[in-house]
């Protein structure tokens, strides 16, 4: 390990470090535009020039100069400010004084080090500013380009992270420009994040512009529930409505990205809201009272209180979970089900069905199958991370219908026999392999080849010293807190149709079937006038998942906890006060009337929900001999990335990047 002197200060820095890295581990800041962490050194901005012995007498880029023994750094000489000072002052020659009406105005690189680097007055008198026309990025990023000042963050994003080369840079010198090609919107659904990446304003937000200042705002920590990877979000809010959402820091899950819908569904919080209790009446749902649902639903059980059915939707935290569980078991009815489309399989031992390598783990995976798996809709951040595993060397194969990876990948077919008859070229690549991997979706879930690829385990070595290869990948943000809290029925939703129950509880399951409880009473408790608000008898506002705290268990099996950002519109109500509601109404005693007891009583049944972190499901079970993989997979569960749930479907921006992105509809101007 190299040893360095920064400003007179000893260290020692790991192999391969660079003088940058080196200042910081010395406590330095060294001021930096195009230099980003987790993307390829560019060494362009010039903005971290430090001065370094032995070496030339000048200042030299240090995020692209590797530290050496016995360097001495120094990032405090006179000549080291000049130099950063004429940097800067090249920097805003052409840059427009936007500020007062720049979003980014507040959290502005540019902004942030003008002052602690830059001249105090401008040099700048009568020459021509360079100005550059507006690109058209899509319906998620509005540009100002004449702001732009090359640092290129965006353009190594694009090609290094998402694996879309979709941002380039056009011409040289003073005309250089940061475009997409052909001035077509940027359709991967990890494209927002160059607006993070973006050290100026010159990619912003469309959908927030001009919407709010970042000081005005209350930062909640949240967690992404569009999809099972969990993100951990910030959920940024003015009054009672939350005006965006932002990715933190979390290398484990999300690195520092976030997907698209995660991002901008967030305005569908405030559209098409329950905010009032309906019954129907007449074939159409009236305004009604609380007192008046619950008296309907007790009437419609009358002494057989055990005839009670809950499905819980793909969005519901595990504490509305437990109290729904809790309220059925109070009734004396076990028929309670998250599997909302009628997915069924063995849920006895939930390492089965679990993200087992982890998600930062499958980066380093050599071999990896999916099947059923339709990876860059379910799970955008899963693809980024299965695209690095790629770079380091590993191979991909899929089983399903194509689709466009953003990595070389081999497609295996539609059909399931292939988990019965390995092909040569992927039996040969998996037992090369020292760390093989196999993902299952959703759609390989359905046709139930579960069974089957567990005898892969075996045959692939899948599991060895310090690492397990067999993967599910769930689409449900609530899947696996739901198989934690173990509410599941053996037959699913075919069993609960099967028991005739005289009320269903919908908790927010808007992807239910309702035609098989047509005599059933039904009862939704959810925050979105969606299908299963329209299929519903009686509706029983409820808060959204930005407007109460709850626990949420991701694919791989790690609790994270969600806090409140704001308060529910009208009379809606968080879930478990509802339910707490209707057990007295039915005459039951659940045991708890807060939130602090609930959330005790239900960590009290299930440890490994107190603990943040990866939940230990143990081993895996020993594969069924006999078990034959059939069908095949003629789709993808997702047919369309930016409506996959009663919030992203209430939000604007996502129906216009639906309709945009996915079905190629042209933009309307306003005088259209």
């Amino acid at each position: 390990m190299p040893k360095v002197t920064v400003d007179g200060q000893e260290i020692e820095v790991p192999a391969g470090a660079t003088v940058l890295q080196a200042c910081e581990l010395a406590g330095k800041e060294i001021p930096r535009f195009c230099y980003h962490e987790r993307l390829s050194i560019a060494g362009n901005c010039r903005m971290c020039l430090v001065e370094v012995k032995p070496g030339p007498p000048k200042p030299q880029a240090s995020c692209a100069l590797p530290a050496a023994d016995n360097q001495e750094i120094r990032t405090d000489t006179p000549m080291v400010k000049k130099a950063r000072e004429g940097v800067m002052e090249f920097l805003l020659i052409n840059h427009p004084l936007d500020c007062p009406i720049c979003d980014q105005g507040g959290e502005c690189d540019l902004q942030d080090q003008a002052v602690a680097y830059g001249r105090g007055g401008s040099r700048y008198e009568r020459e021509n500013k360079r100005a550059v026309t507006e690109k058209y990025m899509g319906p998620l990023i509005k540009t100002i380009m004449t702001r732009c000042i090359h640092c290129t963050r965006c353009v190594r994003f694009s090609e290094e992270v998402a694996g879309v080369d979709e941002i380039g840079a056009l011409y040289r010198g003073e005309d250089m420009q940061i475009t997409t090609y052909l001035e077509q919107a940027a359709s991967h659904e990890l494209s927002a994040n160059v607006i993070d990446l973006c050290p100026v304003g010159a990619l912003t937000s469309r959908p927030y512009a001009f919407e709010a200042r970042p000081w005005e705002l209350k930062r909640t920590l949240s967690i992404d529930v569009s999809d099972a990877v969990g993100a951990n979000i910030s959920l940024h809010s003015k009054g009672r409505e939350v005006m965006r959402a932002l990715p933190r820091i979390n290398d484990d899950v999300n690195e520092e990205w976030l997907s698209d819908k995660g991002r901008y569904q967030v305005d569908g919080l405030s559209k098409r809201r329950l905010d009032k209790v309906f019954m129907r009446k007449g074939g159409k749902l009236q305004p009604a009272s609380w007192n008046e649902a619950f008296d309907a639903i007790a009437s419609q059980l009358g002494t057989k209180k055990s005839s009670i059915a809950a499905v819980a939707g793909d969005m519901v935290d595990c504490e509305t979970m437990f109290a729904a569980k809790t309220l059925l078991k109070a009734c004396g009815s076990t028929q309670i089900e998250a599997r909302q489309t009628g997915m069924t399989y063995d849920v006895s031992n939930i390492a089965a069905v679990n993200f087992n390598s982890t998600l930062a783990g499958i980066e380093t995976a050599d071999a990896i199958l999916i099947v059923g798996s339709h990876v860059r809709w379910e799970a955008a951040l899963v693809n980024a991370r299965l695209r690095k595993a790629v770079k380091a060397g590993a191979k991909v194969f899929v089983v399903g219908p194509e689709w466009e990876t953003t990595y070389p990948a081999e497609f295996l077919g539609e059909d399931l026999k292939v988990l019965n008859r390995v092909p040569k070229a992927l039996g040969d690549a998996m037992k090369a392999a020292e760390r093989p991997a196999i993902i299952i979706g959703g759609a390989a879930l359905a046709k139930g080849a579960l069974a089957p690829a567990l005898k892969l385990v075996d045959k692939f070595g899948l599991v060895k010293d310090g690492w397990n290869g067999f993967n599910v990948l769930h689409m449900s943000a609530a899947r696996m807190g739901s198989l934690m809290l173990d509410f599941t029925v053996e037959g699913g939703m075919a069993d609960i149709a099967a028991a005739k129950p005289k009320v269903v509880l919908s908790l927010g399951a808007d992807e239910m079937d309702c035609e098989p409880f047509a005599d059933s009473l039904k009862v939704y408790i959810g925050h979105h006038g969606d299908k299963g608000a329209h299929a519903a008898d009686i509706i029983l506002p409820a808060a959204s998942y930005a407007e109460k705290d709850g626990t949420y268990v991701n694919t791989e099996g790690r609790v994270q906890f969600a806090e409140k950002a704001v308060f529910a519109p009208g009379d809606a109500r968080e879930d478990w006060t509802i339910l707490r509601a209707l057990a007295d109404a039915l005459g039951v005693t659940v045991g708890f009337d807060s939130f602090e007891e609930l959330q005790a009583a239900m960590i009290k049944a299930v440890p490994a929900l107190g603990e943040e972190g990866l939940a230990d499901y143990g081993d895996l079970p020993k594969a069924d001999g006999k078990a034959k993989a059939e069908g095949e997979i003629a789709a993808y569960p997702i047919a369309d990335f930016y409506l996959t749930n009663p919030i992203a479907r209430a939000s604007a921006v996502m129906q216009q990047c639906s309709a945009e992105l996915i079905h190629g509809d042209e933009m309307q101007e306003a005088a259209e």
